[in-house]
């Protein structure tokens, strides 16, 4: 080999070295996909029969990445025009105040159900160490003044869907025993659990139906079948998509749309458009 085609060939490897860590920086954590999917609900009314309910989760407003991306988003997402949103927390990614006034841009831009929108919160929420209660009452506060319902540890009808919202796993607040006592299983039930690892708790007093959450994004890295190296979950089978719980409840796992670190292999940022119908 002559000393030009030895440089070539070490021209090509560099390069092809180089594209998979600039894809997972630069590409795949601003390329947003939106699933479409049915969602089968148990006593779901007739009139409800195909309205679309949106899934946003895990914004993490902060200073890792581009929070554009998540306005530019938030456009894409109103063309499909929901009846329902949920936000499945994370709103921020510390809470600090810079973050706060940050949150307020991007949710000035934010998605809203034409019938109701809710929310819950996730662990980032809580600020450092998960229990800043001040941190999480600021950003319920943002969310409520622009028309989001937040749930904590509580429940709300809206034409027939009931949704029943957690506080997070993680959190000082989460105490969801009593609201799934006084849950009504003859009604079309939603659970928003931001963190899937409380599917596993005894706390569900025989609850059937769908549980929405996130928490999770997916692992952000992976190989599919093959590795997901970083998950922040205890029951390593919650990773992202459906998952049959196998008495009665499913489980969706929401890749998230933003993100911790500006990194994603193989895991796209993620809204999920469910289309309700009757199970």
């Amino acid at each position: 080999m002559d000393r030009k085609t030895f440089l070539k060939k070490i021209l090509q490897i560099s390069v092809l070295a180089a594209f998979p860590g600039l894809y997972s920086w630069q590409v795949e954590p601003f390329w947003v996909e939106f699933v479409q999917r049915k969602l089968p609900v148990k006593n779901l009314p007739k009139a409800l029969d195909g309205k679309i309910l949106m899934q946003i989760s895990d914004l993490h407003v902060g200073a890792r990445f581009d929070w554009n991306f998540l306005i530019d988003s938030f456009q894409k997402a109103k063309q499909y025009k929901p009846d329902f949103v949920v936000y499945t927390g994370d709103f921020v990614n510390h809470g600090i105040p810079q973050e706060q006034e940050d949150l307020k841009k991007v949710m000035q831009n934010c998605v809203l159900g034409a019938s109701a929108t809710f929310g819950i919160l996730g662990n980032h929420d809580y600020g450092e160490n998960w229990n800043d209660t001040e941190c999480s009452e600021r950003v319920c506060n943002t969310l409520s003044s622009l028309g989001i319902k937040m749930l904590r540890n509580s429940q709300e009808e809206s034409h027939g869907l009931n949704f029943i919202g957690f506080e997070d796993l993680w959190s000082t607040h989460f105490r969801p025993s009593k609201v799934m006592e006084e849950y009504d299983p003859s009604k079309a039930n939603i659970v928003l659990c931001h963190n899937p690892d409380a599917c596993d708790l005894d706390i569900w007093n025989g609850y059937q139906g769908w549980i929405l959450s996130g928490h999770t994004h997916g692992g952000q890295c992976r190989i599919p079948g093959v590795i997901t190296p970083i998950l922040p979950v205890k029951n390593k089978q919650y990773i992202s998509g459906e998952i049959d719980l196998k008495d009665g409840r499913m489980l969706y796992v929401n890749r998230a749309l933003g993100h911790s670190f500006q990194i994603r292999f193989m895991v796209r940022p993620e809204i999920t458009v469910f289309t309700l119908t009757q199970a």
